[in-house]
C-alpha cells in the first residue's frame, strides 16, 4: 500500500492579515513572487528550508501555516 498526501496552506488569510503582497513575501523569504502564486495555489511544495522560512516571516509555527494530510493509496 502506497500513501500519498496533500498539502495545503493558509499564506493568503495570513498575508492579507498583514496587508503583505505577494512580493512582499517573496522579497522576505528570497523567492519569485510566481513562487508565492503557486505555493497559494497549491501548485508547488515548498522545501522544507522555505516552508520554516515563510512560516517564520508570519511569527507561527509551520503547522500553522502548512497542513499535510495523507490518503490512503492503492
Amino acid at each position: 500500500m502506497q500513501r500519498k498526501g496533500s498539502l495545503t496552506n493558509r499564506i493568503p488569510v495570513l498575508r492579507a492579515e498583514l496587508k503583505w503582497s505577494q512580493q512582499e513575501l517573496a522579497n522576505r523569504v528570497g523567492v519569485s513572487r510566481q513562487t508565492i502564486a503557486s505555493l497559494e495555489a497549491n501548485k508547488y511544495n515548498p522545501s522544507l528550508m522555505l516552508a520554516f522560512e515563510i512560516a517564520k516571516q508570519f511569527d507561527k509555527n509551520i503547522y500553522e501555516v502548512f497542513d499535510y494530510k495523507f490518503m490512503e493509496g492503492e
